[in-house]
């Protein structure tokens, strides 16, 4: 029988949504709790709010989740930054600033998003990792609220949740702008769900697309939209439709035509990509798209930054079909021919002469696309980030979100971490910085008369640049305080654990099951293990003479409902960036888990 584990007490340096209250796992007993160990950084984290709303909503008061927020980047463990994060992104239960990471190891969290559910009677009794989990949670969640409903052990009543009051300001955590024909602005109001034109002033308000004041209901028309593309206006009268709008947490394309407002729908099937890759166009709308954060015109083509799945997409609004454009989902940082190369989070896209600009916001990079090859200019890796301005090869960002090419051939970037605009000069190959003090700014548009709007994301506005105010920054460099894990030299096996979720069952009806791909960075790390297989467990060799790096894997597993007439079919996936150290009396097995949804004597 499997010993029952208590659940670590929830310690963390304050709470948000509680009404100043601090909550211990006391005020919680009598109630099924979901820990969710997010960063607000990361794509899949955001995935993970998104699925987990429909549990809160249909368990009522018999569910409680808990977000830990778990750091990665520096400016994460500002407490007014993780406030202002729990507010962009609609939370709308307790969390827990855990800046230190205590809770990270308490509970043996390996990777961003990991989940923990904890019975009525404090024991934990189940933890996975990554996405798409909502399923085998709401079965688990079922099991749990009849067991301690039996037992006498489940307590309904009100939660612990409390809403903050709402601001009354034009724009409420804009994400893009562009300018329009005639000087005004189009601008993504994400945490309104809509999208606004302004006049050139930034502020004065001409009309609202969407959501409205309040904010519009998830799925209609709008969801937290990010990048907007005005077409080129041939295009534009073919396809009906003046401006596409990536419309990020339906995971869509729409089309807005400026005359009457009319909204489409051009793209996306309104379900999260999971699937796997492939080098063939699609019909755009039956496609399954990942968060497509922002849009280029490049290469006679809409060019998506596809940042949930770490890969470009590109869309024909003529022929109405999507492909895959550059990236192979794994989320890394290498160069080389397109599309087998690694990208992380791309969310913006800027064009200037032959060269498709990216800010590759994981990687804390800039990166362009030129002659089908993609290149890095400023970033050196997942991990690695901070303030550092001079030679390109040296200098650091902290995970930028925009990026605006210039007529002189370099390139400004909106450097949302440090809050900062950066300028990356291709001549002299150097970094400088251009204006601080800036609060998460997330796009920076260049106007027809030259002007620099920036928009700044966590002050709720646009902000005009001083021109020529250029100075240079040698500020700190960070690596991520991610724990690292060790591993012996030599011999390591690696073990991806996957349990299917309740009511499901392996599905071999088109093949194996199950497949994994692992790497390293540097790639000297793995003298022998690298590549794919159909086997969950791989024998690995750690290179001796490499004393750290990271581990590459991504592990998908295929599985079917069980005595069901209509079964379905579901793909669970999940890729890890693991940080190792090597050392001569570290373990020679590392476990991963893919999906461990037992209940464990619960």
């Amino acid at each position: 029988m499997t010993a029952r584990v208590r659940a670590p007490e929830l310690r963390g340096r304050g709470w948000l949504n509680t009404g100043g209250k601090d909550l211990t796992l006391a005020d919680l007993r009598g109630k099924v709790v979901v820990l969710d160990f997010w960063t607000f950084c990361c794509i899949n984290c955001l995935h993970v709010l998104d699925e987990l709303r429909p549990l809160e909503q249909k368990y009522g008061d018999a569910l409680v989740v808990i977000g830990v927020h778990s750091p990665k980047f520096e400016h994460e463990r500002d407490p007014e930054a993780l406030a202002a994060a729990v507010e962009r992104y609609g939370v709308h239960h307790p969390v827990v600033d855990d800046g230190d990471m205590h809770l990270w190891q308490q509970y043996a969290a390996k990777a961003w998003p990991t989940l923990a559910v904890i019975d009525p009677t404090g024991y934990l009794v189940a933890s996975m990792a990554g996405e798409g989990h909502a399923e085998g949670l709401s079965r688990l969640i079922d099991e749990l609220i009849a067991k301690h409903t039996a037992d006498g052990t489940l307590h309904r009543g009100d939660g612990p949740y409390v809403p903050r009051p709402a601001a009354d300001t034009v724009f409420r955590f804009p994400g893009k702008a562009v300018e329009l024909p005639g000087g005004h602005l189009l601008v993504s109001d994400s945490a309104r769900h809509s999208v606004v034109e302004v006049e050139a002033d930034g502020e004065t308000l001409v009309r609202r697309f969407g959501g409205g004041e309040g904010g519009g209901e998830r799925g209609a028309p709008f969801s937290e939209p990010q990048g907007l593309l005005l077409l080129p206006a041939q295009v534009a009268s073919s396809a009906g439709y003046d401006v596409v709008v990536a419309d990020t947490v339906n995971h869509q394309l729409r089309g807005l035509r400026l005359s009457d407002g009319e909204i489409t729908l051009v793209a996306g099937s309104g379900r999260p990509w999971r699937s796997s890759v492939d080098d063939h166009p699609h019909d755009a709308l039956a496609a399954d798209l990942s968060s497509p954060w922002d849009l280029a015109w490049y290469d006679d083509r809409v060019i998506i930054a596809m940042a949930g799945i770490h890969q470009l997409w590109w869309f024909d609004p003529i022929k109405r079909t999507v492909g895959v454009y550059a990236g192979t989902t794994v989320e890394s940082l290498r160069d080389g021919p397109i599309p087998d190369v690694w990208m992380a989070q791309p969310s913006g896209l800027s064009v200037g002469g032959d060269r498709l600009w990216i800010a590759d916001s994981e990687t804390s990079a800039l990166r362009y696309i030129a002659d089908g090859v993609l290149h890095t200019a400023v970033g050196q890796g997942l991990f690695d980030f901070g303030h550092v301005d001079g030679q390109a090869k040296e200098a650091l960002l902290q995970h930028p979100l925009g990026v605006a090419a210039l007529p002189d051939g370099s390139v400004l970037v909106a450097d949302t971490y440090n809050g900062a605009i950066r300028r990356f000069d291709p001549h002299s190959d150097e970094v400088s910085t251009v204006d601080t003090g800036l609060a998460e700014p997330s796009d920076v548009v260049v106007t027809s008369g030259g002007d620099v709007l920036v928009v700044e994301s966590a002050a709720h506005r646009l902000t005009r640049l001083a021109p020529g105010a250029v100075r240079t920054v040698s500020g700190e460099r960070h690596r991520t305080e991610r724990p690292a894990s060790p591993v012996a030299p030599g011999e390591l096996t690696l073990d991806v654990v996957f349990t299917p979720a309740p009511g499901q069952k392996l599905d071999t009806q088109f093949g194996p099951s199950t497949r994994l791909e692992v790497s390293a960075s540097p790639p000297e790390l793995l003298l022998s293990g690298a590549g794919v297989t159909t086997d969950l467990s791989r024998a690995l060799v750690i290179n001796p003479d490499v004393p750290k790096g990271v581990l590459q894997v991504v592990a998908q597993a295929a599985t079917c409902d069980v005595d069901v007439e209509f079964a379905a079919c579901h793909l669970t996936r999940q890729d890890w960036g693991v940080p190792v150290v090597v050392t001569a009396d570290g373990p020679t097995r590392l476990p991963l888990i893919l999906r461990g949804m037992d209940a464990a004597d619960s």
